[in-house]
């Protein structure tokens, strides 16, 4: 049974790393979407974790009022 199971998830490993580097009809694959991309979703990410900060300081601050 654990060698059934072990064929299985590598045939589909491969099958998955197969699937993600096969060139499409523009010749490229997903993989060159990816990488291509990534900078600019880490930039976007970046950029959202920035403003989610902010407005937990501003909710964590305590009203002063003198």
């Amino acid at each position: 049974m654990g060698l059934l199971r072990f064929i299985v998830v590598g045939v589909a490993v491969g099958y998955g790393i197969n699937y993600i580097t096969k060139k499409g009809p523009n010749g490229r694959s997903i993989l060159d979407d990816v990488t291509e991309k990534a900078p600019e979703w880490f930039d976007q990410a970046k950029k959202f974790a920035e403003e989610t900060i902010e407005q937990v300081k501003q909710t964590i601050q305590p009203e002063t009022r003198y």
